[in-house]
């Protein structure tokens, strides 16, 4: 199982993103595809879920400005992010749990300048 993780970057505050996250190993319609994210000093959390039916769920920090997506004819996932504040800086991971085991993409970096 590998996930590839891509679209960070610098972005002042207010600004907007969309990451992607391109899998390849697992049956990618049939899973649950999640976005985590960790700022520095604090501990990895969930910031939102999508099922193979599409039912999203989001954090309630980023409710009503990120939004996650997928196409699973590319094998891939989204996390819309906009109206970004500097306290969405952190490292976003993309993740999979797959016949038990948690698998996570490289980590893309995302800085919100103030």
């Amino acid at each position: 199982v590998q996930l590839q993780a891509s679209g960070g970057g610098l972005v002042q505050f207010g600004g907007s993103l969309r990451l992607s996250c391109g899998a390849s190993g697992i049956n990618f319609s049939i899973n649950t595809m999640n976005w985590y994210r960790q700022a520095p000093g604090k501990q990895r959390e969930l910031v939102a879920r999508i099922t193979s039916g599409g039912s999203t769920n989001v954090a309630d920090s980023v409710k009503g400005r990120f939004t996650i997506s997928r196409d699973n004819a590319k094998k891939t996932v989204y996390l819309q992010m906009n109206s970004l504040k500097p306290e969405d800086t952190a490292v976003y991971y993309c993740n999979v749990v797959y016949r038990g085991n948690y698998y996570w993409g490289q980590g893309t970096l995302v800085t919100v300048s103030s």
